[in-house]
């Protein structure tokens, strides 16, 4: 018999930061569910029920997603079998166009799944196709960033064609290629700033679904129960925040400067906040991805991450909506830009869980229908808006 909702929402607030350290590695689901990256097929069904019906704020979500240039049927993909990109995307060659074929082929199979009209999974497919046929590498610095931004797309739009559409004959082809092309490049994680290692591991993650890959899914977890603690500061973690296995971050001025110099620690910080609200935006919505995920696949770990993730949501909202910014956070000056990343997390802990979220239901409601950051987010309102499933 489950809790009630406001008692469960309430025991999912308990701090778990020491059961962070102490909880024992869950194997990966012993048959994973497809679709199963992001979006479930219950998911996916009660959002064409919506669309369907004209129903706010899904139908508005489906005509910005549908009026994109990303579900466009003249799309022409543009792969290549090396894609390079340096720091600060210089140079470019090739980045865009993967990450953009990527959330287009994402797009139209969301298409495909709403309106059942195939010629939107035949686009999809020949997208995805047109890859798997030449990628062989990712070069330059860029490199695993770059392939964790695509591959966080390319396997929620493999999951919807393979497991709803009549016939993929090249799926095996487009697996080789997450396998051998994207996953190397990711499942190691990074000691970079923390967005990085983030969308690591949700690209890990969504690869080792696609693939029914139970050891690539066990690593990409043991990562992320390191990381997100790592990102996202709490007041029961102490007086520094923590940090993550082999980063080498052993002292307080080191860890000071990892953390872009702050020096005040409060509830949701983020070790990026103080570089910008953009690539900490990355970090918070490859956390609630991730999350997603392991909910839709049988091992919810949102329970391990919800208090920081909920205070790193309305944190970043507060400022995000203009609140006057204290002396002692960043200098007294912040870069906003925080992105519409804040649909999935705030679903989960308010839609399912009923939390209260002030700051973050202003600014989900404020930038609905959330649209793309072009990298890896995408049409959130349309898929995770109010959605208990």
């Amino acid at each position: 018999m489950s809790l009630p909702k406001k008692l469960l929402a309430l025991a999912t607030l308990v701090p778990l930061t020491l059961g962070l350290l102490s909880a024992p590695t869950q194997a990966a689901p012993a048959t994973f569910t497809h679709p199963g990256v992001l979006v479930s097929r219950p998911q996916l069904d009660f959002v064409r029920t919506k669309v369907q019906a004209g129903a706010q704020p899904w139908k508005q979500a489906y005509d910005a997603m549908m009026s994109s240039p990303y579900a466009s049927l003249s799309r022409s993909p543009k792969p290549r079998a090396v894609v390079e990109c340096g720091p600060y995307s210089n140079p470019n060659i090739g980045c865009t166009d993967e990450r953009q074929d990527a959330i287009a082929a994402y797009s139209l199979s969301l298409a495909w799944y709403i309106t059942r009209d195939a010629k939107y999974a035949t686009k999809a497919i020949e997208i995805m196709d047109a890859w798997s046929a030449v990628l062989k590498d990712h070069t330059n610095s860029n490199a695993p960033l770059q392939s964790a931004w695509s591959a966080s797309s390319w396997p929620r739009a493999a999951e919807i064609i393979k497991h709803t559409y009549t016939s993929w004959p090249n799926s095996g082809r487009f697996g080789t290629m997450l396998r051998n092309v994207y996953l190397p490049k990711v499942i190691n994680g990074s000691h970079s700033n923390g967005n990085w290692e983030l969308s690591m591991t949700e690209a890990a993650i969504g690869i080792a679904v696609f693939l029914d890959d139970k050891t690539s899914y066990d690593k990409a977890v043991a990562k992320f129960r390191t990381r997100v603690p790592a990102y996202l500061y709490l007041t029961s973690d102490g007086a520094l925040p923590k940090t993550a296995p082999g980063s080498g971050l052993d002292t307080r001025d080191k860890i000071v400067k990892y953390w872009q110099g702050q020096t005040t620690f409060v509830n949701g910080l983020s070790q990026e906040t103080c570089r910008d609200f953009t690539h900490t935006g990355y970090g918070l919505a490859a956390i609630a991805n991730f999350a997603e995920t392991t909910r839709i696949q049988g091992q919810d770990l949102y329970p391990e991450i919800a208090d920081r993730l909920r205070e790193g949501l309305g944190f970043h909202a507060k400022y995000q909506m203009g609140a006057a910014v204290p002396s002692w956070l960043c200098g007294g000056s912040l870069k906003l830009g925080l992105g519409p990343i804040t649909e999935v997390g705030y679903n989960h802990l308010h839609t399912r869980l009923g939390i209260t979220m002030s700051n973050t239901e202003a600014l989900t409601l404020r930038q609905r229908p959330a649209g793309t950051n072009s990298l890896f987010v995408s049409w959130q309102t349309l898929t995770h808006a109010d959605n208990p499933q």
